[in-house]
């Protein structure tokens, strides 16, 4: 197993980037697992400028499969008094895979202070749960999961505590990105025990809080699709900590090959 940690470190500066070697374990199908992905772009574009602000939004499209060594490279497109923009790609030798536009955004004086995003009274999963992984060739095999058994979940929603089997020396909001994309899209459930193909088209994801923690790694994960036709998903996404607090929200397009 290589942990992300290992991943980041093991990156090679190469030519205004970084070259990966991406393990097996994390694929997802034929491509990388898409949080991963996410990381090690938020890792690249955290290296542009030592005084980034806090993470507030990201805007991926998954433009194709990723395998094997990559290079990750980040390119500032904004830097203002406030905010900075910063436009990732990672390449494989198939050509472009990924492509993300980081926002960082420091907070800012403001006369309107509203809240209203649902908090969750969802337990994190206790010492003795009986958790599970995936296996080891795929990138579930990195994490340690417990499903939610809520009555009022719908046809096309999964709500699901998960956490990174290795996790330390992570940085909080890359371990978040990491794990922010590892539910099955909602839409899975419609296949009702059948298999076949999916595949994350694009993904924005808002991040609530500028420093994210949650009690022993865990974090619970929401989605649920409300729209799927003619082989395509639209789903929203939510992340809790194990206080309960709402600490991120996105949407996902999701293509279904049935």
């Amino acid at each position: 197993m290589t942990a992300l940690a290992d991943l980041l470190a093991e990156a090679e500066p190469d030519e205004g980037g970084l070259v990966v070697n991406i393990s097996p374990a994390w694929s997802q199908g034929r491509t990388t697992y898409g949080g991963l992905s996410s990381a090690l772009a938020l890792y690249a574009a955290q290296r542009c400028a030592p005084d980034l602000p806090p993470l507030s939004s990201v805007q991926v499209a998954f433009v194709g499969p990723l395998a094997g060594t990559v290079f990750v490279s980040a390119e500032m497109l904004r830097r203002g008094r406030n905010s900075a923009f910063v436009q990732t790609d990672i390449m494989s030798k198939a050509g472009l895979g990924y492509r993300a536009t980081f926002v960082f955004m420091g907070p800012r004086e403001s006369s309107i202070d509203f809240v209203k995003s649902p908090r969750h009274d969802e337990a994190p999963p206790s010492r003795d749960a009986k958790l599970y992984s995936g296996p080891g060739d795929f990138f579930t095999g990195m994490f340690e999961f417990l499903d939610v058994k809520a009555p009022n979940l719908g046809p096309a929603e999964f709500l699901r505590w998960a956490r990174l089997r290795e996790r330390d020396e992570l940085d909080p909001m890359i371990e978040l990105i990491a794990i922010a994309d590892s539910l099955p899209p909602g839409a899975f459930k419609l296949l009702d025990g059948r298999m076949a193909p999916v595949s994350s088209l694009n993904w924005m994801i808002n991040l609530l809080t500028p420093s994210p923690s949650s009690d022993d790694g865990w974090w619970l994960l929401h989605s649920r699709s409300d729209h799927t036709r003619h082989g395509s998903s639209s789903q929203t996404m939510a992340l809790f900590n194990s206080a309960g607090d709402r600490v991120a929200e996105g949407m996902q397009s999701v293509a279904l090959f049935t």
